[in-house]
């Protein structure tokens, strides 16, 4: 058994003549300490004869199991319990962080059955669930405690930075060992307290390594490497933390070359060492190094699968991520809830749907989709990638939702237009005793933009300073702004623009500018695009909104000037694509797209659509296109754009009762936003669209947005 010869151990067993309560112990001890519980209770349950050996062995291996109602229940049948028998059940309960068990267990033994690892156990219980002042009038109502106590309860008040009361029971202790001096010593170095650390580290009768890796990650984790290496430099004997910490303070203040000088001399390196040298590189853009660490590592954990794929997707590597991901679950390696997370940041990046719905099956199936930090990234995976509806069902299902996870209902719903249900949620959120920061009324103020509610949003802007103790800043002022200017309060938003206790931004600018396109207001809006063009010049979007705005006034001369401005100052205006999934396939369409496989069969559908958009009602609107051509080259230019495209290819291929979901990484025009609710309607399919603002879901002729975008 002890090699780990299961089935050895049993041929033996079965051979045996004459069996006693030893050799069934040894069997039954055997295969617990080999992990396998079912065959060691099958043999208990078989036993002839047990004997308080027996007992004791089934019931610390159901606490070791997690199972701690089969050891209760064999702990209340045993017909004789001793101090063994006692602190297996102390130590299951307190292990398993029921504090109020343990205790009524520890007021349950007799005086005879007590002794110092009773009391240790029930001291450890509180220490290790964060109630150390319980533990404080326990360790006060008993004299007789051993030096492990005093450190338990020290390291207790270290753990919760209670300092002064750690230093207290320090000074109160007779006998001292490396552990009293280190947990003292790593206390005031991990707090920052480096003066008194250090003060204690020369006053150490005896320094083991960990001693000196204490005063060593102190003065890294403060920022103060050339000391930390000073201190590692002396040290008689380094182990594997060591290195690491020295390694890490290096990587953290961008040091890079030193650290890998450090690693290569490492002559202890294990899978940490690594993947800290990995994490470093990859965190500090140098990706290529990163993956060529990742290559040559002996052994790799899911440590090191989540540093380079998280430093993959980090940088906007999207697709290596997911490659990586896929290979590193080939390798057979389990993905831990952080790598769960980044994959899922990934899936809302590139807006791969299909790929969110395998990953929240895995998640389901492994048991980590509860709790806010995975929860969290489905629910911004969902709302990103255009199923609000999931998005909801997913928050609901939080059952511990932090200030991250109502921004992100809110905000989703917001961009998705529905604003009602996002200031819904807004109201709820407050009832649940969570206050809301400036991130959740950026997400409110944007949702009454989005759906027009200027005195909704005028409220809470004015209201929000006083309500939750939150100053207005750039955002919110550049939402109002947005809000104001869409319903055509130009005025009110240039007045409230002017009483900005600071100076208005780029985005600002560009908040009132959009607002003027929609509004014809050619005065202002060359105005707010001056003040842009001064502070980004490069700015290829504001270009392209006041051309918009001259073309959609006839001023062709001036859409001319602002192409050959373009031109001689290098800006380069963002080509508009569409694109969708479809069975795990991105599909990608640019305006008059002729190099799909299925153009043919996309424009086909497309010109016998025009004869049954025009028996709807349907007039094209020429004026959108903001090129000076012919008309009806107009109306061929507007019959092809890219959402167009995008929306027929997936009317064919995506079967009905499921939605399409085509992505836009410009505005969408006036026109496709008309013709796709009259699609919605031919076809009787949900379309959603989400342009570079917004999301618009199309159902029946309606649009979410109302026309208001």
């Amino acid at each position: 058994m002890r090699s780990g010869q299961c089935d050895s151990a049993l041929r033996v067993f079965q051979t045996m003549t004459h069996r006693t309560s030893v050799s069934w112990n040894a069997m039954i001890s055997g295969y617990l300490s080999n992990n396998n519980f079912t065959l060691a209770r099958q043999l208990f349950d078989q036993m002839p004869h047990r004997d308080l050996v027996s007992w004791n062995v089934m019931i610390t291996g159901c606490v070791r199991n997690g199972n701690l109602g089969a050891a209760r229940k064999l702990f209340d049948q045993m017909p004789v319990k001793d101090a063994v028998s006692w602190n297996a059940m102390l130590s299951g309960y307190a292990q398993s962080g029921y504090v109020e068990e343990a205790r009524k267990v520890f007021d349950m033994i007799p005086d005879e059955c007590r002794n110092s690892i009773t009391w240790n156990g029930i001291l450890a219980a509180y220490v290790q669930n964060g109630r150390v002042d319980e533990a404080r009038r326990l360790f006060e109502a008993n004299a007789d405690w051993d030096v492990i106590s005093w450190n338990c309860l020290m390291g207790g008040y270290v753990r919760k930075r209670k300092l002064g009361d750690a230093r207290v029971l320090f000074d109160r202790m007779v006998i001292r060992d490396e552990v009293s001096w280190n947990t003292m010593i790593s206390g005031y170095a991990q707090s920052g307290d480096l003066c008194e650390a250090r003060k204690l580290f020369d006053e150490s009768p005896v320094r083991d390594v960990y001693t000196w890796t204490a005063m060593v990650s102190g003065y890294v984790q403060n920022g103060m490497v050339d000391e930390a290496r000073r201190v590692f430099d002396e040290m008689p004997v380094k182990n594997s933390v060591s290195w690491n910490a020295m390694i890490a303070g290096y990587l953290q203040c961008k040091r890079i070359d030193v650290a890998k000088e450090l690693f290569d001399a490492m002559p202890c390196k294990n899978v940490s060492s690594w993947n800290t040298m990995i994490t470093g590189f990859a965190q500090s853009g140098f990706i290529d190094i990163a993956r060529d660490l990742f290559e040559k590592m002996p052994r790799r954990d899911c440590i090191s699968w989540g540093a380079i794929i998280s430093g993959y997707a980090h940088l906007g590597h999207n697709e290596e991520a997911l490659r990586l991901f896929v290979e590193m679950k080939r390798s057979g390696e389990k993905a831990n809830r952080s790598i769960f997370s980044c994959i899922l940041s990934t899936c809302a990046e590139i807006t791969a749907l299909e790929l969110g719905y395998q990953l929240h099956a895995q998640l389901v199936k492994v048991g980590l989709r509860s709790g806010w930090y995975v929860g969290n990234a489905l629910l911004s995976m969902y709302c990103k990638c255009g199923n609000i509806d999931e998005a909801n069902t997913i928050f609901e299902e939080i059952s511990d939702k932090d200030i991250v996870s109502w921004n992100t209902i809110i905000a989703g719903y917001a961009r998705h237009g529905f604003g009602q249900e996002a200031l819904r949620v807004f109201e709820s959120m407050k009832r649940s005793g969570v206050k809301p920061d400036q991130v959740t009324m950026v997400g409110v103020l944007s949702a009454c933009s989005h759906s027009g509610l200027v005195d909704r949003g005028t409220h809470y802007f004015y209201t929000m300073n006083r309500d939750y103790g939150i100053a207005a800043n750039s955002k919110h002022y550049t939402c109002m702004i947005d809000l104001l200017g869409r319903a055509g309060r130009l005025d009110d938003a240039q007045n409230l623009m002017k009483s900005m206790p600071f100076e208005p931004d780029a985005a600002t600018w560009g908040a009132l500018l959009g607002a003027s396109r929609i509004h014809g207001n050619t005065e202002l809006g060359e105005k707010a695009a001056e003040m842009v063009f001064q502070m980004e010049p490069d700015n290829a979007g504001m270009y392209v909104l006041l051309s918009n705005l001259y073309a959609a006034s006839g001023r062709w001369a001036d859409v001319g000037a602002m192409r050959l401005k373009m031109r001689d100052t290098g800006v380069k205006k963002v080509p508009g694509y569409s694109w969708l999934e479809v069975q795990n396939k991105i599909h990608t369409f640019s305006v008059g797209d002729s190099t799909h496989p299925e153009t043919v069969r996309i424009y086909a559908y497309l010109e016998e659509l025009a004869f049954k958009l025009r028996k709807e009602g349907y007039i094209s609107s020429p004026k959108l296109v903001l090129h000076d051509v012919e008309e009806e080259e107009k109306e061929h230019m507007l019959r092809y754009h890219s959402e167009k495209l995008a929306v027929a290819f997936g009317i064919l291929n995506i079967q009905g009762g499921r939605p399409i979901r085509v992505f836009k990484n410009l505005r969408v025009c006036a026109d496709c936003h008309n013709v796709i609710k009259h699609i919605s309607k031919i076809e009787g399919r949900l379309i959603i669209v989400r342009d570079s603002h917004r999301f618009h879901h199309f159902r029946d002729g309606i649009c979410s947005c109302g026309d208001y975008w």
